[in-house]
């Protein structure tokens, strides 16, 4: 299926569950009898040394990390024992749409990405039996993850690449949020997060409102629509609007959240020291934003790989703006990434 957007359908295949039992969050609040779901592809080698890490995006789940996984890609299971840990919040994992009671809904508990990445970490070393982590990598907010990787377990990951994505959410990130939000939130069937049936308009309006910033002005202005199969942007405005209102609206929002108070320094090693938390890394790094992204922009990504010893900085050149690095998606981009994968997993 051609898809026009930075999201999945939210058909899932086979995965497993990690039982967390009760989480105390960053928040304060507890996330109880918290299930972290996940997918493996390949075998952990004898020195239990050749993981990758790769965590999903907004919106996504570990069949759209899938699409990069694969005997012709650098992502081989044949050589690396590949895991996909979805996000909390997403729909797989513990999320507002599948957590019964007072916990669940509106109610459901405020996720950091610190949060996420010490649930991930429980289940890599502890369930998994994972002794080193190859690779940490992620597009968008698995970057944002995959950064946190690298910040919190400098002595675990040996090698970092960040795709369209940043060690912590920009002033500015955080204000575009704010409007797909607010879309979102004003239709009136939403009540608080309390609604008896999805708020579709505000679904709706999220998705048509989210669409402009996930591609570039270029991409709009050359009409690059066309080469998705849309015959005019209004068709790609109402196709993002029937995506999104297919989603739960508590899950889209408890993500955003997320989202919003991603800082790889907010923990208690760092204490909000952004400067010293990326100078923590030891991982070879490899950091690849888009130069035409509206919201993980290139300047951020510039001034977060010069605080990383011995981090390159190699952006993708595309008119899909965040996009670009969309698993599976364009396969020029798709194979810029490959090629800067395969050459970092062999230093």
């Amino acid at each position: 299926m051609t898809a026009p957007r930075c999201a999945a359908s939210n058909a899932v295949s086979d995965h497993e569950i990690y039982n967390l039992g009760d989480l105390l969050l960053q928040s304060g609040e507890t996330l109880h009898s918290a299930r972290l779901a996940y997918r493996t592809w390949g075998v952990l080698d004898a020195k239990r040394s050749n993981c990758i890490v790769f965590p999903t995006y907004y919106g996504g789940d570990h069949d759209s990390n899938a699409r990069m996984i694969g005997a012709s890609s650098a992502l081989d299971p044949a050589r690396w024992f590949i895991v996909v840990p979805n996000l909390f919040g997403n729909g797989v994992s513990s999320s507002p749409s599948n957590t019964l009671g007072v916990g669940g809904g509106a109610g459901f508990p405020r996720i950091s990405i610190y949060d996420n990445v010490m649930a991930q970490h429980r289940l890599i070393t502890r369930r998994l039996g994972v002794r080193r982590v190859a690779l940490a990598t992620g597009w968008s907010m698995g970057a944002m993850q995959a950064w946190h990787w690298a910040v919190l377990f400098p002595d675990l990951v040996e090698r970092l690449l960040p795709s369209c994505g940043t060690a912590r959410c920009s002033p500015h990130n955080v204000v575009f949020l704010e409007g797909v939000k607010a879309a979102l939130m004003a239709d009136r069937t939403f009540q608080c997060g309390r609604y008896t049936e999805p708020p579709i308009a505000g679904l709706r309006a999220f998705g048509r409102v989210y669409a402009g910033w996930a591609y570039s002005q270029a991409f709009f202005r050359h009409g690059l629509h066309r080469d998705l199969g849309f015959g005019d942007t209004e068709q790609l405005l109402q196709y993002w609007e029937d995506d999104h209102a297919a989603r739960d609206a508590n899950d889209l929002l408890a993500m955003l959240w997320t989202w919003q108070h991603a800082d790889a320094s907010a923990n208690p090693a760092f204490k909000g020291d952004f400067v010293r938390a990326l100078g923590a890394v030891t991982a070879k790094t490899i950091v690849m934003p888009c130069d035409q992204d509206l919201y993980f922009t290139l300047a951020d990504n510039l001034t977060e790989a010069a605080l990383v010893p011995g981090a390159e900085l190699r952006p993708f050149a595309s008119a899909y703006g965040h996009c670009a690095g969309e698993p599976g998606r364009f396969p020029t981009e798709m194979n810029f990434l490959d090629r800067a994968l395969r050459e970092l997993l062999t230093r």
